[in-house]
């Protein structure tokens, strides 16, 4: 009895280890360029017994800004964390703001999200969780068209609207406001924690043309003067400040070199 309880114990031991190792001190999967910044919800469909819907960044990242779902729209900046139901979708909240059957885009009237009448027809859309999807050939007919990165999704999405190449839309008549732009702040150096590494560069002229303001300050970084908000790389890793958007849908930490760019005097 003793030997069979010692031997249940080692093996739940090994077990958590286990876990544990899958979460820490292991090198992560790399996702597949297709596959960076999607982000499956699944706060309601399966328990209604209807597929997850499989929410596609760089689909929508090639039209609109992510300030104006973000802020203007209201989605959150972590996912699952809005809480999204077909009745909000229905009266015209978060996807529902754009897919209405009503709104046009690019000369074509987007598809009602959330149609009771067309049920069969539209939910596939985007409950498409562990289903086929034409976004995988989409996206690389559109990624063949773009300059390239090494990371991510293997798109440089500041080259790319700095060329003109996407058109990104900031305003939705009926949801966002007009206001008077802010000044947009110089770019400036952050000192390296770690000797001999380049210092930062850190430019909110790049950062604005997709977030405003609004999308970083105050919820992500509560100071807007240089040095308030202390942070590590640690943190960012770990999700935070930087890492709410790179790493997730922005080019991830792994891309040094993107952001440590100033040499070392």
């Amino acid at each position: 009895m003793r030997k069979l309880f010692l031997m249940t114990v080692i093996i739940l031991s090994a077990v958590s280890a286990l876990a544990l190792a899958q979460e820490k001190g292991l090198k992560k999967k790399r996702p597949l360029p297709h596959d960076y910044g999607k982000v499956v919800i699944n706060n309601f469909s399966e328990k209604n017994r209807i597929a997850p819907v499989v929410f596609d960044h760089w689909l929508h990242r090639a039209k609109f800004t992510c300030r104006l779902c973000h802020t203007d729209i209201g989605f959150e900046m972590k996912a699952g964390a809005t809480g999204i139901k077909a009745e909000d979708n229905a009266n015209g909240l978060y996807c529902g703001t754009c897919h209405d059957g009503k709104r046009v885009f690019d000369d074509k009237v987007l598809f009602n999200v959330c149609d009771k009448a067309k049920r069969d027809e539209v939910c596939d859309r985007c409950h498409s969780f562990g289903k086929n999807s034409r976004h995988e050939s989409k996206f690389s007919e559109f990624a063949g068209k773009m300059p390239r990165e090494r990371f991510g999704n293997g798109i440089d999405w500041e080259k790319a609207e700095k060329d003109n190449l996407i058109k990104l839309t900031d305003f939705i008549d009926g949801v966002s406001i007009n206001r008077k732009e802010m000044p947009v702040q110089k770019d400036f150096s952050l000192e390296a924690k770690v000797s001999g590494l380049p210092e930062i560069v850190f430019s909110h002229q790049k950062h604005t043309v997709w977030n405003g303001c609004e999308v970083c300050h105050p919820d992500i970084f509560t100071g807007v003067k240089k040095g308030i908000t202390k942070y590590s790389m640690i943190e960012i890793f770990d999700g935070k400040f930087c890492g709410v958007c790179h790493g997730k849908v922005s080019f991830p930490t792994t891309d040094c070199q993107r952001c440590h760019v100033k040499p070392v005097s």
